[in-house]
């Protein structure tokens, strides 16, 4: 029985953690890619999890550079993003 217990409770902090990471996806689209400065720009709408209530253009350095190479201009992506010293940092990037 206490076994029965423990996996539940290890489902549910799996599922919890997964649920949260999908909050934090922001969905846009690719403007231009700066290779050389390992930099995106990127369109897309509120990114709560960076605190922004409007959508906006901006641009990011990429955590990842080798993700440019994956991309073209005017792609849909999912991506998260960090705020860190040295500015907005893309952290994960895919298309959808």
């Amino acid at each position: 029985m206490k076994i029965v217990k423990v996996a539940s409770v290890l489902v549910s902090i799996v599922f919890s953690t997964a649920a949260w990471a999908q909050s934090d996806a922001i969905s846009g689209e690719i403007k231009k890619i700066d290779e050389a400065a390992g930099k995106v720009t990127l369109k897309y709408g509120p990114a709560k999890s960076l605190g922004m209530d409007e959508p906006m253009t901006m641009v990011y350095r990429v955590k990842d550079p080798a993700v440019l190479k994956q991309i073209k201009v005017g792609d849909k992506v999912e991506f998260e993003a960090e705020n860190g010293d040295s500015g907005y940092t893309v952290t994960k990037l895919q298309k959808k």
